[in-house]
């Protein structure tokens, strides 16, 4: 039984655009992304701070039927140390299959790149998509000069055997255009990620050590913007970086950042069978961490995480058929784990979601997703308020399970900016988590029902 819903009439609001996600088309003159709305145009780099000793590309090789750019590249100069998460999906792809056992042979050593494909996931393909996989590593081992140099990613339709007549020279031709530049370089090879994404999605910064002068610098790229869902999702994305850092240390602080940002994410509630959060350390920059107990490592670690929700919040933006970013704030638990679940559990709820797109401010739906979370409630201890983006005063919706009298004009108001923040104390604890979702709307029925065609 659902818990009661708070009597608020519905907001007049009529949706537009359905059927109108215009993804980026190559053959666009001018801006190819102009078409997009001012906020998500803020979030696309014209300008970077990329890590040294790195470059990067992005081609055409035909895999997509559009014409838009499907390979991309990333290579270091000099040998990496690496780490990986990769999906809990019972179908591993080929490429994530390929990239597990680089890393085991490696001793999550002396990577030189990742290389990926977008328009085909090379997914649930038997022996010829492992053996397509392992050769699109065997390019790579040509191009660079050394054995099991590259981690493999592929996106797109699944199911469907790699086009490798396509993909080798693409890859040949990708190593040949490399380039340290944004433009011709990183940009293009965030381009070529993109499936159903709207827009580009990359990060890239410096950052000093322990406030001396010492630096470090990361890069990262990021897509997805379907089956997206935590343990990973439809998720393709990296991070590399010119610090050097041991190998245990590296997967360590990838796992606590992709704890706190790529699986804290939800656009659908499905989970892909190709996710894979990749980084790559290569020590260009001088700056060593070698031991936990350097206080560089935690400097480092939660650079990564901050860096990887950074990205993974690109990824919820744009998601498909998304309207509003959702930033689901629940403190108060016992655990940063219990916190965490109930946050998961409520942020992939279709009744929430839809109500969020449909701006109804039915907090009812929240309780109840709350209350069979599998996470230990007190009912009489729970708050939930609205927290609007724009910095004005919130909205308390129920306070230690207490409904309050909602002014209804204002909560209209709030639900109708495309940033929402809501918050949800358990009053169990001090432990907290932040979850990132989206709505959920018309048009992402209508983009997964035409997904093939």
């Amino acid at each position: 039984m659902l818990l009661t819903r708070l009597s608020l009439p519905r907001t007049a609001f009529t949706h537009t655009n359905v059927h109108q996600r215009l993804w980026y088309s190559s053959s666009t003159s001018g801006n190819a992304y102009s078409h997009l709305s001012k906020r998500k145009q803020s979030f696309i780099p014209t300008s970077g701070t990329y890590p040294l000793g790195f470059r990067a590309s992005g081609v055409s090789c035909g895999i997509k039927k559009n014409g838009n750019k499907d390979v991309a590249l990333v290579v270091s100069e000099h040998p990496c140390s690496a780490a990986a998460v990769f999906t809990t999906n019972a179908f591993k792809a080929a490429p994530v299959l390929v990239s597990k056992q680089t890393l085991a042979d490696n001793k999550n050593q002396d990577i030189y790149g990742v290389v990926t494909n977008s328009g085909c996931a090379n997914a649930v393909t038997g022996a010829q998509g492992l053996a397509n996989a392992e050769r699109m590593q065997a390019v790579m081992d040509e191009l660079t000069g050394h054995a099991k140099s590259a981690l493999t990613m592929s996106t797109g339709v699944i199911g469907q055997q790699l086009a490798m007549e396509k993909l080798e020279p693409g890859i040949r031709n990708a190593y040949g255009e490399l380039s340290a530049d944004h433009a011709s370089g990183w940009f293009k090879a965030a381009e070529a990620f993109m499936t159903t994404d709207t827009f580009p999605k990359l990060c890239s910064g410096s950052f000093n050590v322990n406030g001396s002068t010492t630096s470090f610098r990361m890069a990262g790229i990021a897509k997805g913007a379907g089956m997206i869902h935590p343990n990973m999702a439809t998720l393709l994305g990296f991070v590399v970086t010119d610090a050097k850092v041991a190998p245990a240390l590296l997967q360590k602080a990838l796992t606590y950042a992709v704890d706190r940002s790529f699986n804290a994410i939800s656009i659908d509630g499905d989970m892909s069978t190709n996710d894979t959060i990749s980084v790559l350390a290569n020590g260009a920059s001088g700056v060593s961490i070698q031991d936990e107990a350097d206080p560089s490592y935690l400097v480092f670690r939660d650079q990564l995480t901050t860096f990887a929700a950074e990205l993974a919040q690109l990824v919820v933006r744009d998601g498909e058929g998304a309207t509003k970013f959702v930033t689901l704030h629940v403190k108060g638990g016992e655990s940063f784990e219990s916190a965490k679940k109930a946050a998961s559990h409520i942020s992939t709820s279709k009744l929430v979601k839809t109500a969020l797109y449909g701006q109804d401010a039915n907090w009812g739906r929240i309780c109840a997703s709350l209350g069979h979370s599998g996470v230990d409630v007190d009912p009489s201890k729970v708050s939930v308020t609205f927290v609007p983006s724009d910095g004005s005063k919130s909205l308390p919706l129920m306070i230690k399970g207490e409904p309050e009298v909602v002014d209804e004009d204002r909560a209209a108001e709030i639900l109708k900016m495309e940033d929402l923040w809501i918050e949800v104390d358990l009053g169990l604890g001090d432990s907290d988590a932040k979850f990132y979702t989206c709505d959920l709307s018309h048009e992402y029925v209508t983009i997964n029902a035409d997904y093939r065609s």
